[in-house]
Order: structure tokens, then C-alpha cells, then sequence
């Protein structure tokens, strides 16, 4: 039978769904202008709603990646939800402002239970299944424990690219009053594209506990701030640098802590060698 915490947490996890729909409904309905960045900002908000969806299926299969999923989406979505509250001029709805809050509420108590009830950290203890090839021939296994922060790394990771291609799509809408950059939106869109790849190999290696792997997605994840974060501030200005630049930064820097933690352990477990 399923644990109490763990059926008042999924009840929870559905109204934290729930209300990121109001809010962004709220935020809809009271916009002063509906312009292409707002549509894209809305459109990508209520697409991580969806990963909610995803994270009360984990917890319901027990997963452990159910805790480092909660964390990367606790604070891409109040980042996500949070920009489009905000108003290019002016004070935000007083509505909005009140779902916001209720909505943080909400997150901050999703990821105390996950992380800190005894309950329901007794129960994630399942293990992502993989191919696996034996004598019988291909079969998914469930695979051993490992680092959580290794899963906190290749999780955050992940977020790199739809985080770069939302700046990329709204600078995009901007080309026709400002053709001469065209080639540098391009550019950023095929950027996004090729994140994902980068950060999927190395997550791939980084499971396996190589160093090179380490190595390479610390690489990547500077070499992403270096290249979005100013291209956000040429071609969005302060205030899309602030709004789609700050969730990038969060997810870079959960990244490089997890990094420096998987770090740690490596080093502690190879020092009675």
C-alpha cells in the first residue's frame, strides 16, 4: 500500500499542476499586450506543465529520479511562470502576483517532502531501467544506485537547450524590424539544437563516472552562458536578459554544484586506494 506522504505529495504535485494553469490563465487574461515574446514565454510555460505530469509518474513508480526532476522543475517553472507575471511597464495584476505566491508555496513544499520526509525517501529507491544485453538477449534491467548528483547534473543538463531556444524564437519574432540579424538568431536556434546533443553524450559518459565527462559538461555549460547570455542582452535588452537569461544561470549553476560533488565523492573514493 502506497505510504500517506506519498499520496498527499502526489495530491500536490496535481495542484501545483493546477495552479501554474491558473496563474498563467491570470496572466493571460490581465496581459496589456499580447505580443509574439508573451506567446512564446506562454506557449513554453505551459509546456512545462506537462513535466509535472511526468514527476507524479515517477513518484508513483517510486523512481529516485523523482527528486532531482522536482528541483530543476520547482525552479524553471517559478522562473518560467514568474517572467510572464511581470510587465515589460508597470505593476503587475494583483491576481497574478497572489497565484504566484500560492505557487511557490506550493513548489518550496513539494521539494522539502521529497528531499526530507523519511517516508518518501524511503520510498524512490527504484533506479531508471536500461538495456541491458544477455545470453537470453536484450532486456531491461532496472540499473544500480548511483550519485544522485550525478542525476542532478545530466537532469539540469537537459534544460540547456529548450532554455536557449525560447530567447532564440522570441528574437527571432524581432528580425523583420532588425534583418542585419538574422544570421546570429540562426545560429543561436542551431546552437540550442546542438546543446542537446552535446549534453546527452556527456550525461551518457558522466553516468559511467568518467572525469573527461565531468570535464566536458563543465565545458559546455560555460561555453552556453558565454554564448546566450550576451545575445540575450544585444537582442532582447535588460529585460529579456533578466526574464529568459536568470532560469539559464540557475540551471547552469545546479549543474556546476552537482559537478563539483560528484568531484568530491570520486575523490573520497578513490582516496583508500
Amino acid at each position: 500500500m502506497t505510504p500517506r506522504p506519498v499520496r498527499v505529495l502526489t495530491a500536490l504535485l496535481l495542484a501545483t499542476a493546477l495552479a501554474t494553469v491558473v496563474v498563467e490563465a491570470l496572466t493571460f487574461w490581465y496581459a496589456p499586450e499580447h505580443g509574439f515574446g508573451f506567446a512564446v514565454r506562454t506557449v513554453w510555460a505551459l509546456v512545462r506543465t506537462l513535466g509535472w505530469l511526468i514527476l507524479i509518474s515517477q513518484v508513483r513508480r517510486a523512481r529516485a529520479t523523482a527528486k532531482p526532476l522536482s528541483l530543476i522543475l520547482t525552479m524553471t517553472t517559478l522562473f518560467a511562470v514568474g517572467r510572464l507575471i511581470v510587465p515589460p511597464s508597470g505593476r503587475p495584476p494583483l491576481p497574478g502576483v497572489l497565484g504566484f505566491g500560492v505557487l511557490t508555496l506550493l513548489c518550496l513544499t513539494v521539494v522539502v517532502l521529497l528531499y526530507r520526509h523519511p517516508a518518501v525517501d524511503a520510498h524512490l529507491v527504484h533506479q531508471p531501467r536500461r538495456p541491458v544485453l544477455t545470453r537470453e538477449g536484450i532486456s531491461l534491467r532496472e540499473a544500480p544506485p548511483g550519485d544522485p548528483w550525478v542525476l542532478t547534473a545530466r537532469l539540469a543538463s537537459f534544460s540547456y537547450s529548450p532554455l536557449m531556444l525560447v530567447p532564440a524564437l522570441i528574437a527571432a519574432g524581432t528580425l523583420r524590424h532588425r534583418p542585419e540579424w538574422t544570421l546570429a538568431v540562426i545560429l543561436w536556434i542551431l546552437a540550442g539544437i546542438a546543446v542537446s546533443y552535446a549534453a546527452l553524450l556527456s550525461a551518457f559518459f558522466l553516468r559511467r563516472g568518467s572525469h573527461r565527462a565531468r570535464i566536458a559538461l563543465t565545458s559546455i555549460t560555460l561555453a552556453v552562458l558565454a554564448f546566450d547570455l550576451p545575445l540575450c542582452h544585444v537582442l532582447l535588452g535588460l529585460d529579456g536578459l533578466v526574464r529568459d537569461g536568470s532560469p539559464l544561470v540557475v540551471a547552469a549553476t545546479l549543474t556546476l554544484y552537482a559537478l563539483r560533488r560528484i568531484a568530491r565523492t570520486s575523490t573520497r573514493a578513490a582516496a583508500p586506494a
